[in-house]
């Protein structure tokens, strides 16, 4: 199965408008979509969605997700990926990254990794 991604509210819109562009055949939400959790959903209903919907989250959260993420596996579950960008990552750089991750993996390979994305 591909993997699917649902970007952090805390990320720009156009972070989704350029993978779009891109990378059509990505699929790719946010935060905030009609077919995504709303603005703003905690980080522990983030993922649970994540977890129901088997998609990777893009995040710039490295405060307050972490200490999510440990008490969520403490309550046995599991999430499909979760890749952690800084804030001011360029959209180009970063989208195409995330096709490169879409094109040569599978989202089981993602299943609970924490993946630090320097560009």
């Amino acid at each position: 199965m591909k993997l699917r991604f649902l970007i952090d509210e805390n990320l720009s819109p156009r972070l989704k408008a350029t993978i779009n562009r891109h990378y059509p055949t990505v699929d790719v939400v946010r935060v905030g979509d009609e077919d995504a959790p709303p603005l703003g959903t905690p980080d522990t209903d983030l993922l649970l969605y994540l977890e129901r919907t088997q998609r990777a989250l893009i995040t710039d959260n490295r405060d307050s997700m972490p200490g999510h993420i440990a008490d969520h596996f403490a309550q046995g579950r599991q999430h499909w990926g979760i890749f952690e960008v800084h804030k001011n990552v360029p959209f180009g750089s970063l989208a195409e990254l995330m096709y490169l991750y879409w094109e040569v993996t599978e989202a089981e390979e993602w299943i609970n990794p924490v993946e630090w994305l320097v560009i």
